[in-house]
């Protein structure tokens, strides 16, 4: 009864107070939420001074390299130790081990170029030209992937054709692929090392996985031909494409039998007499 009490009535005539609610009360409009000539989705560039302090902590990456690598890996240090000083990172090669190290120091201003950087060496490790993998340290929209291949087929033959699927004859089949994606793509063994936009990568790794799948690249290269065409149709944005694409229906081909099948000859648990 005495919160009644208490509480000023309105009179008659005066505008109503707006109920705000306690959480919002303070809240007010920023400067730049009306603003239409911002762009919010804009990837501003990391500068030193927008972190004078550096880092507290240290972090250390180390990846092994094969001993075929060795060779290329020492004459391109250097210049893989150039590139860290820009960020005031430190790298190591130890030929012992056959290790590559990439740490921070007290003086490292972007604290995401640790992370490029240990890209650089895992991609230096895969085969990747220097020129083409130091483009991680100098792209912020660029990203890596590496997929695992080898572990997808059982049978070594059939590996290595599937494999080859992929290249496929001089090469060709891999550049439409990084034509149509804007990728680099570089299979090396038993991994297939990517480099390129996040959504672009999804893309590659469905279609390499797809081939381990023995499903044959042409299909997705197809397809993705075809989806490039109809991104340059402004009035088919809000469609749905699927009448555009093909459907390819998965034919199980039954292998031919042999004519001659020798019978087997039925084994006795007994020695022969």
């Amino acid at each position: 009864m005495s919160d009644n009490k208490n509480t000023p009535k309105q009179k008659e005539g005066e505008p109503k107070e707006e109920v705000v609610n306690k959480n919002k009360r303070f809240e007010k409009d920023k400067p730049w939420d009306n603003d239409p000539t911002l762009d919010k989705w804009v990837i501003e560039e990391f500068k030193p001074e927008h972190n004078p302090s550096g880092m507290l902590a240290e972090s250390t990456f180390s990846v092994l390299f094969p001993q075929y690598r060795e060779k290329y890996v020492k004459e391109i240090w250097p210049l893989v130790k150039n590139e860290m000083k820009k960020f005031k990172l430190t790298a190591e090669l130890n030929l012992i081990e056959g290790s590559m190290t990439v740490k921070t120091s007290k003086h490292t201003w972007d604290p995401y170029s640790i992370i490029r950087a240990r890209d650089l060496i895992k991609l230096l490790a895969r085969s990747v030209p220097f020129p083409q993998a130091v483009k991680i340290m100098r792209d912020d929209t660029m990203f890596i992937e590496i997929i695992k291949i080898g572990n997808m087929v059982r049978n070594k033959e059939k590996f290595v054709k599937r494999r080859q699927r992929l290249i496929g004859p001089n090469g060709k089949t891999l550049k439409a692929l990084e034509i149509l994606t804007k990728c680099y793509v570089l299979v090396q063994g038993n991994t297939v090392s990517c480099m390129g936009h996040y959504k672009e990568l999804k893309t590659v790794r469905k279609v390499i996985l797809d081939t381990m799948r023995n499903v044959h690249p042409i299909y997705n290269i197809k397809e993705l031909m075809i989806k490039r065409e109809l991104m340059k149709r402004p009035e088919l944005a809000d469609e749905d494409w699927a009448r555009f694409l093909p459907k390819f229906k998965n034919r199980n081909v039954k292998r031919k039998k042999p004519t001659w099948i020798v019978e087997k000859k039925e084994k006795s648990p007994f020695p022969p007499e």
